[in-house]
This record gives C-alpha cells, structure tokens and sequence, in this order.
C-alpha cells in the first residue's frame, strides 16, 4: 500500500514526495520473531528477496545480509555476513551485482549526534567508524544504481523515543547514496479484521513496526 511520504531533504536539495510502503506477513506465513539481534523476520528477508533481486528478463541477482553489531573501529571484521544465492538450490551465482541488506540493531546504534569522524588525512570512508565510514565502504562495493537496503526501527532513551532514520539518511547522502523508498514492515499478523501484533523482544511498548530505508548509489563524481 504506497503512499506520499514528504522527504525535506533530498541529494538535490529539494523537497519532493517519496513513497511509503506498508509490508504485512501473508495468512500462511509462520508468526515467528526476528532472530536474537535482528531486525527483521524471515517473511520479512524473502519479501526482500522477491522485490529487490528479481527483474523480468533479467536473471536473479543474489543477496547479502549483513548484521552490523556496532559501529566502533573494526567493525567490518565483527559483522555477520549471509549470502541468498542468485538461484536458491544452488551456489550459482549470476553477473549481476548483488543487493546489499544491512541490519542495524538498535542497540548497537550510537546515540545521535555522537558519531566519531575521523582525521582530515584520512581518505574519507577508509578508516572512518561510525555510520560514515560504513556508507563510504558500502558505496565503493556497489555499482552505480546498486541498491542499499537498510533495516533499523526506533528505540527509546531515557524514556524518550529515538529515531535514528534522520541521522542514517543524512550519512548515506554525504556518502553517495540517493533515498529512493522508505518500507514499514509490521510486526503482527492479520486477524479477522484487525492485526495481532507480535512485536520482537525488547521493542519499546507499542512499537510493533521495524523501518526499511531503500537507496541507490549514485556515481561518483
């Protein structure tokens, strides 16, 4: 179900509408839980799979999942990493570029406005921490027009709710990445004519949605 979504900022400067869609499990789909430090169900990663990978007349590109534990220095050497191959019986892969799914707990989030930078004689990205260095990193790995999907929801800090969609959009934009679609993912399911929620393990009280943010790389200048 798309709908406008005003965007404030967007690479060009200007304000302009961009679609929010709305994800809810199918009747058949298992009510499970996102496993412990992910964001998001399996219903949730094969949806994914089906939008993001596969073009008619193209053949299917494979998926990459990562989970990101933290953004402190060496992080690329702690994060998970799980490749969905192009054809799922097989560990064929095809020439296609892969889709990139990053997981972001919201634990492992530093708080906003805390993000470490590194030196100006740093390349930028290279040895950044933080969410910087990781959209630097993750913008060099795609070509150009790869999509970046990135999976966080919000959390609360001293009884105040945070959301960090703000901050990631910002970061991703300096790195090169262009916002194209923001996906809310419900935690519940349909029952009769109303959702039962499931909401993942220690959500924030009456949060039972988690946050898709959709980009694109965009070619270096």
């Amino acid at each position: 179900m798309p709908h406008p979504r005003r965007n404030q900022a967007t690479h060009h400067g200007t304000s302009r509408p961009l679609p929010t869609t709305i994800w809810l499990p199918s009747p058949g789909d298992p009510q499970d839980l996102p496993d412990a430090g992910s964001v998001l169900p399996a219903w949730a990663i094969d949806k994914i799979h089906t939008e993001f990978t596969r073009r008619p007349g193209h053949p299917t590109a494979p998926l990459i999942k990562i989970l990101i534990p933290d953004t402190e220095p060496g992080m690329d050497a702690r994060t998970p990493c799980v490749t969905y191959p192009a054809t799922p019986k097989s560990e064929r892969t095809t020439r296609r570029a892969p889709v990139l799914l990053a997981e972001l707990h919201p634990d492992t989030l530093p708080a906003p406005g805390n993000t470490p930078t590194s030196s100006p004689d740093d390349m930028p990205g290279a040895m950044e921490h933080g969410w910087p260095g990781f959209f630097h990193r993750a913008h060099r790995l795609l070509p150009t027009n790869g999509h970046l999907l990135l999976a966080t929801r919000q959390r609360r800090d001293n009884g105040r709710l945070t959301d960090p969609l703000g901050s990631l959009i910002a970061s991703a934009r300096t790195a090169g990445f262009s916002y194209l679609q923001h996906i809310v993912i419900v935690h519940g399911h349909p029952a009769d004519d109303q959702i039962s929620p499931t909401p993942p393990e220690g959500a924030p009280p009456g949060l039972i949605h988690s946050d898709l943010l959709v980009l694109s790389a965009i070619a270096s200048a």
